[in-house]
């Protein structure tokens, strides 16, 4: 099945996201970059613009995830983990990159800064009620399956 997203570049610079292999479930996005390459030292963060705006359809969200090879090879993250991009939000998407590594972190204009992903989201309606159905875990928290 393949979902048609429409896409507004904001920015002249900005890259149409593709998927880097067949069997890839996010596609890339890039950094737009004003100026020289920006480093994020150390316990910092740089914000960074895709210049793509997207519709996404109702009944829809785009996640937008760090990319694996920034975490494991140089400690970077986004800065609030997952980004959600709801389907009513209509501007340039952004992508905060988090430093928690060691050595300073350069990004340089089209680099891929992030992965996102389009899923559907089920639309859910909340009753109130005075007791729960009982399950085999109960009230046990944290640690309580033996993990």
């Amino acid at each position: 099945m393949t979902l048609l997203i429409k896409i507004k570049r904001t920015r002249p610079d900005a890259r149409v996201p593709e998927y880097a292999t067949s069997g890839a479930a996010c596609f890339d996005l890039h950094a737009c970059i004003d100026d020289g390459p920006p480093s994020i030292v150390p316990g910092a963060s740089v914000a960074f613009d895709t210049g793509l705006a997207f519709e996404i359809p109702e009944g829809y969200v785009l996640q937008v995830f760090s990319r694996s090879g920034h975490g494991f090879k140089h400690g970077v993250r986004l800065a609030n983990t997952t980004g959600i991009i709801d389907s009513d939000y209509r501007d340039s998407v952004k992508v905060k990159l988090h430093n928690d590594g060691k050595e300073p972190f350069e990004v340089k204009a089209g680099d891929r800064i992030a992965q996102a992903m389009v899923i559907p989201v089920p639309r859910c309606s909340f009753e109130e009620v005075d007791q729960l159905t009982d399950t085999a875990r109960g009230l046990g928290g944290f640690g309580s399956t033996g993990a």
